[in-house]
């Protein structure tokens, strides 16, 4: 076997709350983005484009949806006899009678694999932001600096600092210099640099401080293992990233990171990103192209293979399988797969989840609706009810009972589970 010089750990396993109805049945990296991706293509194309082919998911929550995603790894290079990815779920064991507990604790239960392997870097990163990365500039700057750990951060206005692990960081040089400080989502944040959850680790030192770990009541690298090798005097670095971020925590992120793809001068370009994904997945490759009407109208949008526009798309998003009618109009909206917008339907401003229909008449949402935490967002596998109004904001579980959904409208703001 030929050892990977840099095993790549990808958390990617948990659900956010604030995304609400979107994760109800998949995981956060999973979540759909750009129009045919999902989420957690953009960690994995970066690592297909670092060169890095020995990968790691470590999933817990409703793994379904991911594992089918990812098929065999094919998508993005990775069969072969020194290449592949895995996806470790949690397990119990004699040793160990706990489900993953953190993030750490993720890594620490599956050292086994890591140490099989034997590599010279271990990288850990998030697997739920939409961003471009070339790892090899890190991996570089944490060997020619000799570091135990590397952690890349960009630079954030302090007043949103407080909602990030946070650090100080020498002016060693312009890539980066050594950790002076650094706290998790401080009140009063000392630095303005904030993590993008991309580690690289001496494995003899990783190995280390999740062992100690295991003696605390919390299992983060975030919020235990950073500070524990800052207390052990260990050769911390800041590695600064200056390119685009874009988080999607919130539904407001998701949506606005979802608007950087539009527009004449783009802040996300996918295809010179060389982002891939896995065409095969909800049948993406096989579907006819896009067909538009004659009175179907696109204005500053894109739309992908299996799309209909009989209607009016404006500044919004459509996944395949999206079928707009005729009279329908779409504003400012994400539309997931296999959604069908009936006859005199108005959108604005939604995320509308997979399978979802939208009889005759109805409206989400309102022109006014002009500022991002006024997105609704639909569950999938609903079909709305003809005649409809829901206002701005709102929130519908999926697979709503015909018998539950309300006569006549949905209130800005209301719930509907």
């Amino acid at each position: 076997m030929q050892r990977p010089s840099t095993l790549a750990m990808i958390l990617a396993g948990g659900r956010v709350d604030e995304l609400g109805v979107l994760t109800h049945y998949r995981p956060k990296s999973a979540v759909p983005f750009g129009g045919f991706a999902r989420v957690i293509d953009f960690p994995l194309s970066n690592l297909l484009h670092s060169g890095i082919e020995r990968i790691a998911i470590l999933s817990q929550y409703r793994s379904y949806s991911l594992i089918n995603h990812i098929g065999t790894g094919a998508a993005w290079d990775m069969i072969g006899r020194n290449r592949g990815i895995s996806i470790l779920p949690p397990f119990k064991d004699y040793d160990n009678p706990h489900w993953y507990r953190g993030s750490a604790d993720a890594v620490y239960q599956n050292l086994d694999y890591i140490q099989y392997y034997g590599p010279s870097v271990i990288m850990v990163l998030s697997g739920d932001h939409i961003y471009q990365m070339d790892y090899r500039k890190m991996i570089r700057y944490h060997n020619e600096h000799d570091a135990d750990l590397t952690a890349a951060f960009i630079e954030v206005d302090q007043s949103a600092a407080s909602r990030f692990g946070v650090a100080e960081i020498a002016d060693d040089s312009i890539e980066g210099g050594r950790m002076l400080s650094y706290e998790e989502k401080p009140a009063n944040p000392k630095g303005r640099w904030a993590s993008l959850t991309v580690f690289c680790f001496r494995p003899s030192v990783l190995y280390e401080v999740l062992k100690k770990n295991q003696q605390d009541e919390s299992y983060e690298f975030g919020r235990n293992i950073i500070p524990m090798m800052m207390r052990q005097k260990c050769n911390v670095h800041g590695y600064k990233f200056r390119g685009y971020w874009g988080y999607t925590r919130t539904i407001d992120e998701y949506w606005q990171t979802s608007m950087d793809l539009l527009g004449p001068e783009p802040k996300i370009d996918l295809e010179a990103w060389g982002i891939r994904t896995n065409l095969v997945h909800r049948n993406i490759a096989d579907r006819q192209p896009v067909k538009i009407g004659p009175h179907g109208c696109m204005e500053n949008s894109m739309a992908y293979n299996g799309c209909i526009i009989e209607g009016t798309v404006r500044n919004s998003i459509l996944f395949p399988g999206v079928h707009v009618m005729a009279g329908a109009e779409i504003n400012d909206s994400i539309i997931f797969f296999d959604n069908t917008i009936h006859e005199n339907v108005h959108l604005n401003r939604v995320v509308s989840d997979v399978n979802t229909v939208y009889n005759r008449d109805v409206r989400v949402g309102a022109p006014e609706c002009d500022k991002p935490s006024r997105v609704s967002v639909i569950g999938w596998n609903n079909s709305v009810p003809e005649g409809l109004r829901i206002g701005c904001g709102c929130r519908v579980a999926p697979r709503i009972a015909a018998e539950k959904w309300p006569q006549r409208q949905l209130e800005d703001g209301e719930e509907l589970q």
